[in-house]
């Protein structure tokens, strides 16, 4: 049995239906009630108390860990996590690190997702590590302004990053779960191509057939926006990052090529399967 944490999230949940499909018994854990496919076991829990994670380990030979914000907050233990698994008897763990562990390792976030990964190395099971850029899905937070306001709202709109789609995600961490060839390894994540927040509002007018307007927000008005849903310290690396990108974070990385066996999905190629996102509804 397979273990996927955030199981209904942009990445969690196409993994869930892939190991499905392979033929895996997977549990799926989010922190509320859920909708799965067919065949998956469902369980509620909160992450942040990893001691009640037993009854959903208990019998799991593998385990996908996602960090929703709450667990990036200073205070957080997720490394309590990884030690109740390998209690549990869990064998194997792939990590949804992040590309700035390498690329901004003094981050505030980046330390304690380093040090998540240090632990996870030292803990004696089989493990692999993810370490996506930008994600894609990033843009369903401009789905509601598209479809009242025909608009993107965005800071930095002319600085671009190689975005990744959460399904190349998903596919390489299935990947790393079913596969003993692909313990020890850590996997950068990134699309095909440098995309702006300019050019991604582009695509998705493309898309959708109708002008979609952009509207550059400052900092401070993205720092506000974003603190909503994440702890202030990620979205000021998250802003770091975002308004000057180093050559690292601009590369390319060939290792969605690497474990699949083919080209990562590009940014128009996300929007077409989530476009009904952005479209308004008929009256």
């Amino acid at each position: 049995m397979i273990v996927v944490t955030g199981a209904t999230g942009n990445v969690g949940r196409p993994l869930t239906e892939a190991l499905a499909k392979a033929g895996e018994q997977v549990t799926a854990v989010s922190r509320h009630a859920a909708t799965v496919p067919d065949g998956v076991r469902h369980v509620a829990a909160d992450l942040a108390e990893p001691a009640g994670l037993a009854p959903v380990l208990d019998g799991a030979k593998a385990l996908f860990l996602l960090l929703s914000g709450g667990l990036h907050a200073p205070e957080a233990r997720p490394a309590d996590i990884i030690a109740q698994a390998a209690a549990c008897g869990v064998r194997r763990i792939v990590l949804l690190s992040s590309q700035g562990v390498a690329t901004r390792p003094l981050g505030p976030t980046r330390v304690a997702m380093r040090e998540l990964e240090d632990a996870l190395r030292e803990s004696g099971l089989d493990w692999a590590v993810l370490r996506p850029g930008g994600f894609a899905s990033n843009a369903l937070g401009w789905a509601e302004s598209v479809r009242t306001r025909g608009t993107v709202a965005a800071p930095f709109g002319d600085v671009g990053v190689p975005v990744v789609d959460p399904a190349d995600i998903a596919e390489v961490a299935a990947a790393c779960l079913l596969d003993d060839r692909h313990t020890g390894g850590v996997y950068e994540l990134t699309g095909p191509e440098v995309i702006t927040p300019r050019q991604q509002a582009q695509a998705i007018a493309a898309v959708l057939g109708s002008p979609v307007r952009f509207h550059e927000l400052t900092r401070d008005e993205a720092r506000a926006a974003m603190t909503q849903y994440v702890p202030a310290e990620l979205a000021e690396d998250t802003l770091d990052i975002i308004a000057a990108p180093n050559p690292a974070e601009l590369r390319i990385s060939p290792d969605v090529q690497r474990v699949l066996g083919r080209a990562p999905r590009p940014f128009s190629g996300w929007v077409t399967r989530n476009i009904a996102a952005f479209r308004s509804s008929p009256k």
